[in-house]
């Protein structure tokens, strides 16, 4: 028997540490669970925030590049779990068959879906500095809107670090012309199962646009599904209550046939 590969992508403002929580209790599960960083991301964020440097100019197309080679480098087909852009890229793999199953939690929307502007701006285009860093203000007031401040300051000091304005820009942000990557193939029935997650509080990606991107789904008779969480925020993934979206996700990929242990390989 061999070990299911469990592959996280993290997204925008976020280090890749925002899986450590996710990627031990996966482990313990017996999944091999996996959350490589972007390319030139240094190993803490702290780091990543003093000398931001070798992220920018960093866009979609290196992203989706970076993790189809590392999702393509398993023996074993992985699960590809992403949030925000992760969960873009990770639709975006599995619809073109790289990967078993995905899951896309608040994920950046698909195809022609919009992305509707932050209540606080965040960024504006045409500057021609190549990062767009938050404050911690502005982390608890559109990433971590659900929690108490004082949480919202832990979590953006352990894991937000600045996001390279060239991939807002592929995003399609503040009317930026979108990237042909920032898509997924819906009609391909024989790709692996998709599960969407939304936080119903969510106010860079709200539940709104993660129900447009199930409803463009309609159509495949891939199996598609979607789990929306009442009160719950963009930072759903490293809040006080990660863990009751990480044990849907375990749950789902069980009922979904796809077991840690598999005798592929």
């Amino acid at each position: 028997m061999n070990r299911t590969p469990v592959v996280f992508i993290h997204g925008a403002w976020l280090h890749a540490l925002s899986w450590e929580a996710w990627v031990e209790r996966f482990a313990s599960r017996g999944f091999l669970a996996f959350a490589p960083g972007w390319p030139g991301e240094a190993a803490a964020a702290r780091a990543v925030r003093k000398s931001p440097e070798p992220l920018a100019g960093l866009g979609l197309d290196a992203l989706t590049d970076h993790y189809a080679g590392i999702v393509r480098s398993f023996d074993i087909a992985p699960v590809i779990v992403g949030h925000s852009v992760g969960g873009l890229i990770a639709q975006h793999l599995v619809g073109a068959n790289v990967g078993r199953a995905a899951v896309a939690i608040a994920p950046a929307p698909i195809n022609e879906i919009p992305l509707p502007g932050a209540p606080v701006p965040l960024w504006t285009p045409g500057r021609s500095d190549q990062l767009v860093s938050l404050s911690p203000e502005q982390f608890h007031q559109v990433f971590a809107n659900t929690v108490a401040p004082e949480e919202s300051d832990r979590l953006f000091e352990r894991y937000a670090m600045p996001t390279p304005r060239r991939l807002l820009a592929d995003l399609g942000c503040a009317g930026a012309v979108r990237s042909p990557l920032a898509g997924a193939d819906i009609d391909n029935s024989g790709r692996g199962p998709l599960l969407l997650i939304s936080g119903q509080e969510d106010l860079l990606v709200p539940d709104s646009v993660t129900r447009a991107v199930y409803k463009q789904y309609g159509d495949s008779t891939a199996v598609t599904d979607l789990k929306q969480f009442a009160d719950r925020g963009h930072s759903l993934v490293i809040d006080s209550g990660w863990r009751f979206v990480a044990d849907y996700v375990l749950g789902w990929l069980d009922e979904r046939g796809v077991r840690a242990l598999t005798e592929e390989g």
